[in-house]
């Protein structure tokens, strides 16, 4: 009698298991993994520090912090293998009354970057899709 539960609970584990889609970490090797993805952060936050439009936003924030949590945030958003620890989008942007144009602008850097880090158009917009769909956590209604 154990052993037949046993068998079938065996059974149900592998069918579940059988069941998970296997993970797509395809845009976080194209990205260039970790190292990529760090490397186009840093030069989306160097421009971001001179574009007026939203540089006030930065000048009062930790960006050696807020570059390790983007690195970590964009990794999983990619598919990689990173945990992001950081606070969820709306708390982070909470009171900062951003408007589309704001976010475009940030778009704007990080287009600048990954254009900089020779990252091709159809892989900057798989990763700006992805980011899009953040969209509405980060500006505020």
């Amino acid at each position: 009698m154990l052993r037949s539960f046993c068998v079938a609970l065996l059974a149900l584990v592998l069918i579940g298991c059988a069941q998970q889609p296997a993970k797509d970490d395809s845009l976080y090797r194209d990205l260039g993994e970790k190292p990529g993805i760090n490397r186009i952060v840093e030069g989306m936050l160097l421009n971001v520090a001179g574009d007026q439009r939203i540089a006030p936003f930065f000048a009062k924030v930790d960006i050696v912090g807020l570059r390790d949590k983007l690195v970590d945030k964009f990794c999983v958003i990619a598919g990689g293998p990173c945990v992001y620890t950081g606070d969820s989008l709306e708390e982070s942007h909470k009171g900062q009354n951003l408007s589309p144009s704001h976010f475009n602008a940030l778009v704007e850097n990080l287009q600048a970057s990954m254009d900089s880090q020779g990252v091709s158009t159809p892989v900057q917009n798989r990763l700006l899709a992805r980011l899009a769909a953040l969209r509405g956590q980060v500006i505020e209604k």
